[in-house]
């Protein structure tokens, strides 16, 4: 039996709305059980006003106020503060093995901030809840799969943040994942910072300095991977079979190739922590939250993925 814990996300957004119907629309394997967290009654409530029905194989742990008062499309203080007692619930269950894995619908980052959860995302919380250093954040979409070196920070700050280090271990963390997945000898695509990938320094000398000398050091750990390759040409490369992952220096870098051919579908995997965390590739998207209009497959997928990594051995268990 596959106990997977499902984070109901905030409840003024499309989490629920996915959850349900990603659960409850799909035939899933017979030893697959769901476990939505989050405050039950609430999560019924919202069931029943889009006409979703809630399947047998998904039970609840209650988790939040029972009473609290839903605000689609609105930031809310109280919704982020259960979507972090949800998220808590979830790694808990997880590490004592009562869970199997934990898919996160989306939360609110402003609301986060505002709850004083003062974490730039799922990611880093996760890895905070599990005491865990070294750590990636991978998005699977389109035919992609790609790693992020750094994620939720500004532009202004990317070349400061990345040192040969940081660059190496996102590189072996992805070569673990394409064995994860079951792909031997993955090739790994590394994205320059530059245009033209510093074109020999004329345009930046951070290839030169951090990125080449990071590959170099894996690939002394047995790691299949290129030299820095110009951002605007390796996706295309990636999508012609050339590698089987992709490393972006940053988040807008890796991200918008593969939202762009992958919107609807995209996943997103957490690596190196101890458990198998998934979630879908998309936000809150308050804009639709309660009107029944959002579409469950990049949750779907989240929770395929899910059950798949937790039949399988995890490398940094």
């Amino acid at each position: 039996m596959k106990r997977i814990g499902i984070t109901i996300g905030d409840i003024n957004g499309i989490g629920p709305e996915v959850a349900l119907k990603a659960v409850g629309k799909h035939r899933w394997p017979a030893d697959a059980r769901f476990v939505v967290i989050g405050p039950e009654s609430i999560i019924r409530e919202q069931a029943a006003a889009m006409h979703i029905p809630i399947t047998r194989k998904a039970e609840f742990l209650n988790v939040g106020q029972a009473s609290l008062p839903v605000h689609p499309g609105k930031v809310r203080v109280d919704a982020s503060r259960i979507a972090a007692q949800a998220i808590r619930t979830a790694v808990e269950g997880c590490l004592s093995g009562e869970l199997d894995a934990m898919v996160t619908a989306p939360i609110c980052k402003e609301g986060f901030h505002k709850a004083g959860v003062n974490v730039p995302g799922h990611t880093e919380y996760l890895a905070e809840l599990t005491g865990t250093e070294n750590f990636g954040m991978m998005l699977m979409g389109g035919g992609l799969r790609v790693m992020l070196v750094t994620r939720h920070i500004p532009v202004s700050a990317v070349p400061a943040a990345l040192t040969r280090k940081n660059i190496r271990e996102h590189i072996e963390l992805t070569g673990e994942a394409l064995k994860l997945f079951g792909i031997k000898g993955g090739k790994i695509g590394v994205c320059g910072l530059n245009p033209h990938a510093g074109d020999g320094g004329v345009i930046g000398r951070e290839e030169i300095d951090l990125i080449n000398p990071a590959i170099r050091a894996a690939r002394k750990k047995g790691f299949n991977v290129s030299e820095a390759v110009p951002a605007d040409t390796i996706f295309h490369e990636a999508l012609k079979g050339d590698y089987d992952a992709v490393v972006a220096m940053y988040h807008d870098q890796g991200l918008g190739p593969l939202k762009m051919i992958g919107f609807d579908e995209g996943v997103n995997v957490t690596l190196g922590l101890p458990i198998i965390r998934t979630s879908p590739d998309h936000g809150t998207a308050f804009g639709i939250a309660g009107k029944n209009k959002a579409s469950p497959k990049s949750m779907k997928n989240a929770i395929e993925l899910a059950i798949d990594l937790a039949g399988k051995p995890n490398p940094w268990k």
